[in-house]
């Protein structure tokens, strides 16, 4: 196949024997964004959009997929966090060349008291508290078995909170770091987890699917002794394999996936987070979320808004990522089904419940500019909204 995706686009199509037309007219897709692909007009596309292509062309999403599907971070983020990326970088000093050096206990407490900053999404405290607290960990980590625990775990929230900000490349060094620190199956499960979410936001959907599906086989237990901790960390595993297959046009592997992250949640009892680590956090409630979500990236809306009235109105965070990224979902349903007024109302309510992750949201601001697309004179509301996310009117 070329390299490139237009041409890779174009190869499928005439392999089929379908005009851009019928294409077109099959996936629902724009005849003219077919032709800015396959003329190199556009580089990229959407992950559903080019599964949409796919479904209709029958071959995995994978096939057409070539770069990152979402767009990486403004200038302005990356200026703003550029002293966490530093950090990151900065090479290991030596603890007797300061003054007042960290210890491991110190560190420690410091990492607990910003835990709630990333679990609550407070992005503004976390570029101020980061760049000390990373430095100082990696200080430490060379020093003991515990001060490379801390610097190991700091790393997975710092990948982790990279991604959420599409800082791509850096999330990928810091999540690596992490994983290659990790001293243990259940801590390298969790950071793989982790890793296969930054590749499915890159587009890297066989990545994705193979490291999801090599952990899952090899850190897979006994259901009826496993501990919340390894079936936490399997569980996630199987619903990153299913958001991957699925995005690649697998449908039975992914249902397979989430049948078997159904069990260890069934054996899970409950949502609950291991160690308190919200991160690990898995039961029913997190697996009925992923599989409203494969719902809607099928392009099923219906199922999509009866599966979220199953969903414990109390059952997560305001803050949650999962929460709010499944009510995304919901919202993007109410779009597809022209309830275009409960779809703003889900947006706004997300938006109160978390203001600094709503911004960093590409897929809330192409619902809004369907939303918008559709209605002659944009609310107020809808103004609102679209300078939250970064949506020109």
């Amino acid at each position: 196949m070329p390299a490139n995706p237009g041409d890779r686009l174009r190869t499928v199509r005439k392999r089929r024997g379908m005009t851009q037309s019928g294409l077109a007219r099959e996936s629902g897709v724009s005849v003219s964004l077919i032709r800015k692909l396959e003329q190199g007009e556009r580089r990229d596309a959407r992950l559903e959009t080019v599964r949409r292509l796919a479904v209709t062309l029958g071959v995995p999403t994978s096939c057409l997929v070539a770069g990152t599907d979402e767009e990486g971070a403004t200038d302005a983020v990356l200026d703003a966090w550029a002293p966490v990326r530093k950090a990151l970088a900065s090479p290991v000093g030596d603890v007797g060349d300061l003054e007042e050096p960290p210890t491991v206990e110190g560190v420690r407490a410091a990492l607990d008291a910003a835990v709630p900053l990333f679990s609550g999404d407070r992005f503004a405290e976390l570029r101020a508290v980061l760049p000390p607290l990373v430095r100082d960990a990696g200080t430490l980590a060379g020093l003991s078995p515990q001060g490379r625990a801390v610097q190991v775990r700091l790393l997975h929230l710092t990948g982790w909170l990279l991604t959420q900000t599409r800082q791509f490349d850096a999330a990928e060094r810091s999540l690596e770091a992490a994983l290659d620190g990790s001293a243990d199956p259940v801590q390298g499960a969790s950071t793989v987890s982790t890793l296969c979410w930054l590749r499915l936001r890159q587009g890297r959907l066989a990545d994705a699917r193979e490291w999801a599906t090599r952990w899952a086989d090899e850190t897979e237990p006994r259901l009826s002794r496993a501990t919340p901790d390894e079936l936490s960390a399997w569980g996630w595993l199987l619903l990153r394999l299913s958001a991957a297959a699925v995005r690649d046009n697998r449908p039975e592997e992914a249902e397979e996936a989430l049948r078997l992250a159904h069990a260890a949640a069934v054996a899970m009892g409950r949502e609950f987070a291991p160690d308190g680590d919200f991160l690990r956090a898995f039961g029913p409630v997190t697996v009925l979320l992923k599989r409203t979500e494969n719902a809607m990236v099928t392009d099923r809306p219906d199922v999509v808004l009866r599966l979220a009235a199953k969903v414990p109105t109390g059952g997560m965070r305001p803050t949650s990522n999962n929460r709010n990224r499944h009510l995304l979902d919901v919202a993007d349903a109410y779009t597809m089904t022209r309830q275009y007024g409960a779809a703003v109302d889900i947006l706004a309510d997300i938006r109160n419940a978390a203001p600094q992750w709503l911004p960093n949201q590409r897929y809330a601001r192409d619902i809004l500019g369907r939303i918008v697309a559709r209605r002659r004179t944009p609310t107020a509301s809808m103004r609102s909204l679209a300078d939250t996310v970064g949506l020109p009117l």
